[in-house]
């Protein structure tokens, strides 16, 4: 196998240490979910801190099975407050959309590159990436029709803290 074009392996090693901060960030709004009493959202978000962190799995994987170099930089401070659920949850959209991108303009310089394998690897963080971006909105949506109707927030609070991690289909049968 052909080993990884350098800027490649530059631009994989950066979305690693994005993955790691969204990792980061919805660890703080799991906490500051507690400390609100929302532990159903905090559970929530647990399960997405879990995720960010195998999406950084996935690319640390893929670099030292094509035979480059993972380098871990420090991960920069994330927010620690928020006015309410609400603007939580519109701060997750917002990340979201922000690493939409980042995978987005990764996928166009391997397609620049001709790098087919790394092209076939993106397509599943693009994927994914929809899936986040409408739960983000479906949430969005229904904290709005709540407003701030108690037994809504009640409700949606437990809906939510239903939600179950499942590791990431990449990282299933994984060798690393």
């Amino acid at each position: 196998m052909v080993m990884l074009n350098k800027e490649i392996e530059k631009a994989l090693n950066e979305q690693i240490n994005a993955e790691m901060w969204s990792a980061y960030l919805y660890l703080s709004m799991a906490a500051y979910c507690h400390s609100v009493r929302q532990t159903g959202m905090a559970r929530w978000f647990e399960v997405q801190f879990k995720e960010e962190q195998d999406h950084a799995k996935i690319l640390f994987n893929y670099i030292i099975r094509r035979d480059g170099r993972v380098l871990l930089n420090a991960i920069e401070a994330v927010p620690e407050e928020w006015k309410s659920v609400h603007k939580v949850f519109e701060s997750t959209l917002e990340h979201e959309q922000m690493i939409t991108k980042k995978i987005n303009d990764l996928a166009a310089l391997v397609k620049k590159e001709n790098d087919y394998a790394t092209e076939n690897l993106l397509q599943w963080f693009i994927d994914e990436q929809v899936e986040e971006e409408d739960n983000a909105r479906d949430i969005i949506d229904k904290l709005d029709m709540i407003k701030e109707d108690g037994f809504g927030i009640y409700m949606l609070d437990k809906e939510l803290g239903g939600r179950v991690y499942q590791q990431a289909a990449p990282l299933n049968n994984s060798v690393l």
